[in-house]
């Protein structure tokens, strides 16, 4: 079972639309007028009765249009009456006491449709998408790149500090080999005492 919205436009307020936007174009009125207009008798805002015209009824009353804008020039022609239509009066009354409010969602509408057309589309979405994955991608080669050079660093490392203790025993062994031989070549060597009470080295 199919739901309709609250908010959705029936047929009955599509017709209602078009003829007051007809009118007021016809009579050289603006279409804001118009919007404020069926906007009261609909309990709708301005703005969504003039989007509801722009995005759907217009579409469909494109001859209406033509003809509404050949009567308002024809109209124009004749001589003008010193006194206004009362259908104009209202209108302007309404738009005085209505200024402040259909100013701002008429704003909203205009920053809303700013926002939508400023939006990035699909496909640049798309292009960044592929552009970071490239990005990540280096990235990663990178990392893996440098993770191998540290492993490499790594090993030159331990191998250097293999030499070097086995340098370092090496040294250690050398010096205890020459102290051992100075201690040998002191053990051969003797003194005496010669005639005179003078001590003389004597070699074995």
């Amino acid at each position: 079972m199919t739901t309709t919205r609250q908010d959705a436009w029936t047929h009955d307020e599509d017709l209602l639309l078009a003829e007051v936007v007809l009118r007021h174009i016809r009579e050289g009125a603006t279409q804001l007028a118009a919007f404020e207009e069926v906007g009261r008798k609909l309990s709708r805002t301005a703005a969504a009765c003039g989007f509801r015209w722009n995005s759907h009824v217009r579409k469909q009353y494109k001859t209406g249009i033509e003809v509404a804008k050949k009567q308002r020039k024809e109209l124009r022609t004749l001589p003008q009456q010193k006194e206004e239509p009362v259908e104009k009066q209202n209108v302007k009354e309404v738009s005085n006491t209505q200024t402040g409010q259909s100013k701002n969602t008429i704003k909203e509408l205009i920053s809303f449709l700013q926002q939508y057309e400023e939006a990035p589309s699909v496909q640049e979405i798309q292009q960044e998408n592929q552009h970071l994955k490239g990005k990540i991608r280096e990235l990663e080669e990178k990392v893996a790149t440098l993770q191998q050079e540290k492993e490499t660093l790594t090993n030159h490392l331990a191998v250097i500090e293999e030499d070097y203790h086995a340098l370092i025993e090496i040294m250690d062994r050398a010096r205890k080999m020459v102290i051992l031989q100075e201690d040998e070549r002191n053990r051969k060597v003797k003194f005496q005492m010669d005639k005179n009470g003078n001590l003389e080295r004597v070699e074995k």
